[in-house]
């Protein structure tokens, strides 16, 4: 029987972020996932043990180096990272898949990476992937959950039993370089075919390395919570770096369960992507709207004082006096909310408003954020509370070991161990972003005096009137997604005479606030979208917006949509971006409403 051996512990591969947690932490909880109504972890050792298993299991399988695996999971969950690094040790790549994306897309990526093998979560997915299979070069699929008539992935585990061909993992392993590719991430992309972004061992373990240096984690000892994709590069370094730091990572059930998981685990470091911090935000401002008398009138004054906030003390002593205040009487409450114990919260994959990253750092649950890109692995810049690295409305200091250069058109190029390798099976693509060793990120930035690097716009976002004056859309929408009334917005006009938008409402919110006023208007999101008190006073955030702008930027028209903006319904990216072309498609009746009625 083999046994297996601790190697040295030099942190070049992904696969040895594990043997490092076991050598330097020994979690008893590595990994906790909700199952039956239990909470079900795994410690460092089964999580080795199990990761081993897959190995030996894929390798009686007939898996070779560079073969491409699939991982399709609904919820993140313990058993995708035992796959993961399975089928690193192997010198095979993980490819994982959104979920959400229709079978077509499944197809397409199962195609282009030359997938063998699936794993699969649940039944939703699998079926997805069994109408597509036979025009695929899949030769298993393997699903996570127990589904009657179908290969479990236990099958991998039971056939990995044997130890007697650890040897051969163990060649594997020591065959595995640094720069070789570890994975294949389809970018969920906004128009056009998902491009597939080749990120090596060394891209994603050098990222690991340096955003450790920004997280004021307490190792061994913190509790992480984790729900945002997996399959998104944000979230999977995340888990990476909680490993590395000896983090205990618990994984929230879903987005609508997150603030009960919370209460139960008690994080002290979670993730989450702007429009979730923006909903926590509104239902907590929902609740204070429905108090009254004195408690109203705190729960307000502590609100107003939270979106004055700015780090350092640089208020002075009696604005942090009144701060404290505020923390003990209302913003401990908020807290309690997400458990009690949250030290810091990330944000990335789009810009967060200034104002929320002011409240919650004045309710003692700061948000560092950050900004990357999937080619980038992803961190390029982050906050950081300590030695003065946090400055409201930045994306913080460039990490250790990456440069960043602005461009003379204002766009942020990328250089460092972190950038990609490239788009797979796309030449001309890669070339066209990657220049002289630079990453070309289509983003557009400035750094300030002190360093701190600021996102001002997308360069494929931007247009022209046809009066030829520029619009940069993200700059306004950023501005009215402060409403509550407004969820969604986008503001529209290239090449036509003047900026318009298609809105979004906040039709929760507004329903609240029907209620509220006792106005004599339906309910339903048709009737909401109709009404002229709706649009009257939506009308009025859109008109405080403009203030801020020049006349050409201003919107001058808008209409409402009754649906509500979603990645099943076609308008969103699994990151929650924008898919603007589809988006002016659908809604192709109201853009002509504005410009050619």
């Amino acid at each position: 029987m083999y046994k297996l051996q601790l190697m040295p512990i030099e942190i070049t591969r992904l696969f040895d972020i594990p043997y490092y947690q076991l050598e330097t932490y020994k979690l008893s909880k590595a990994f906790t996932t909700r199952s039956n109504n239990k909470w079900e972890s795994t410690s460092t050792q089964e999580y080795i043990n199990k990761a081993n298993q897959i190995s030996r299991g894929l390798l009686r399988l007939g898996v070779k180096p560079n073969d491409k695996i699939a991982v399709i999971s609904t919820n993140n969950r313990t058993e995708w990272n035992i796959c993961d690094i399975g089928i690193l040790q192997l010198g095979a790549q993980n490819v994982p898949i959104y979920p959400t994306i229709s079978k077509e897309d499944y197809e397409y990526v199962l195609n282009h990476s030359e997938s063998i093998y699936c794993f699969v979560s649940d039944a939703d997915v699998l079926e997805k992937v069994n109408k597509i299979k036979a025009n695929t070069k899949l030769k298993g699929v393997f699903t996570f959950d127990d589904i009657i008539g179908e290969k479990s992935w236990n099958e991998v585990l039971e056939l990995g039993k044997d130890t007697e061909n650890q040897n051969e993992v163990e060649e594997r392993k020591k065959a595995v370089k640094p720069k070789d590719l570890a994975t294949i991430i389809y970018t969920s992309g906004t128009t056009g075919k998902p491009k597939g972004v080749m990120l090596s061992h060394n891209n994603i373990v050098s990222n690991v390395l340096a955003s450790d240096k920004r997280v004021p984690l307490e190792k061994g000892k913190d509790i992480g919570l984790s729900f945002l994709p997996i399959c998104h590069i944000f979230e999977r370094m995340i888990l990476y770096l909680y490993q590395y730091c000896g983090v205990s990572i618990y994984f929230a059930e879903s987005i609508e369960k997150l603030s009960e998981n919370a209460q139960e685990i008690k994080p002290s470091v979670m993730t989450a992507v702007p429009r979730l911090y923006e909903k926590i935000y509104d239902k907590i401002i929902l609740k204070g709207e429905d108090l009254s008398g004195i408690k109203k009138i705190l729960f307000f004054w502590a609100v107003n004082l939270g979106l004055k906030y700015e780090p350092n003390g640089a208020n002075g002593w009696w604005y942090e006096k009144q701060l404290g205040l505020a923390r003990k009487l209302i913003f401990s409450k908020w807290q309690a909310a997400l458990g009690g114990q949250l030290k810091i919260m990330v944000s990335g994959s789009a810009a967060l408003q200034p104002r929320l990253t002011k409240v919650f750092a004045a309710a003692n649950m700061p948000i560092m954020e950050g900004y990357g890109l999937t080619e980038t692995s992803p961190v390029v810049s982050v906050n950081d509370q300590r030695q003065k690295g946090f400055k409201v409305g930045t994306v913080g200091k460039v990490i250790e070991h990456v440069e960043v250069k602005i461009a003379e058109n204002g766009e942020i190029l990328v250089k460092g161990p972190n950038v990609m390798m490239g788009y797979f099976k796309d030449e001309v693509k890669t070339a066209e972003v990657l220049k002289d060793g630079y990453f070309h990120t289509g983003d557009k930035g400035e750094f300030d005096e002190e360093g701190f690097l600021k996102i001002t716009g997308r360069t494929k976002e931007m247009f022209k009137t046809s009066g030829g004056k520029y619009v940069v859309p993200p700059l306004l929408e950023g501005e009215l997604k402060q409403s509550l009334f407004i969820e969604q917005i986008m503001v529209i006009g290239e090449g036509e005479k003047m900026p318009a938008a298609i809105i979004q409402p906040n039709f929760e919110f507004i329903k609240d606030w029907i209620d509220k006023k006792n106005l004599q208007i339906g309910k339903t999101n048709q009737e909401i979208i109709s009404s002229e008190i709706v649009i009257n006073r939506i009308q009025k955030e859109v008109d405080k917006c403009n203030t801020h702008f020049g006349k050409w930027e201003r919107i001058k028209r808008f209409e409402l949509t009754p649906d509500v903006w979603s990645i099943d319904g076609g308008h969103l990216t699994p990151t929650m971006k924008m898919k603007r072309v589809i988006i002016k498609e659908i809604y192709k009746d109201l853009y002509d409403k504005i410009y050619r009625n």
